[in-house]
């Protein structure tokens, strides 16, 4: 029936189950793209679809690193050595690179190169930004958050510098979404762009 539910108890679920159920509820996700450097030197570049801002004041973002066959993935490693990293944000041209990025590549291999993707270097951090991103968040760490029982790593950073496109940002301050047209992560292998803008204002209590 329509309106019938389905009731679900993920311990009864394998993990695999239960995180493609999870990703395939909470859509879409906004995805960062996270450059950093290690101690060496060396680039890094990956996409975290578990990604939101989580204060306004100081301005700081969060993503959630997994594991790669148990050991911590470079994107964590180098955060850990360094304390920095740059979220770039994908619009619908930059889609196919990022996505590229997304593979399993062993440490010290370069991502930019990987994908074709020119850098630029950051204002106040030294991992560099992805060139053609049309928008770029510089961040310095403030707390790295094992997860209980998970696998997973929350970051938390503090914007420290924010680099926009000429034409996004509109008078009021604010990024033109339509214009922006960034791309966010559904489930399996698909992803959306924006379609429908509502706007409804909060009622004034």
């Amino acid at each position: 029936m329509e309106n019938e539910i389905v009731t679900l108890d993920p311990a009864e679920l394998a993990d695999r189950d239960a995180y493609r159920l999870l990703i395939s509820v909470i859509i879409p996700r906004p995805i960062a793209w996270v450059s950093s450097m290690g101690l060496d030197g060396s680039h890094n570049l990956a996409p975290y679809s578990f990604f939101n801002a989580v204060s306004g004041s100081p301005p700081t973002v969060m993503f959630s690193v997994g594991q790669r066959a148990g050991q911590p993935k470079d994107t964590l490693r180098n955060i850990q050595e360094t304390g920095e990293f740059v979220v770039n944000m994908a619009d619908r041209i930059l889609a196919d690179k990022m996505v590229k990025t997304a593979g399993e590549w062993g440490y010290g291999v370069d991502e930019f190169s990987v994908a074709d993707l020119e850098t630029i270097p950051s204002a106040k951090v030294k991992p560099p930004r992805v060139a053609l991103a049309p928008i770029a968040m510089e961040a310095k760490t403030t707390q790295i958050i094992p997860i209980d029982d998970s696998a997973n790593t929350l970051i938390l950073g503090q914007v420290v510098c924010f680099h926009i496109r000429t034409g996004l940002l509109l008078p009021k301050g604010t990024v033109d979404a339509k214009l922006f047209n960034p791309v966010a992560r559904l489930g399996s292998a698909d992803y959306a762009t924006l379609g429908e803008i509502l706007t409804i204002l909060r009622p004034q209590v």
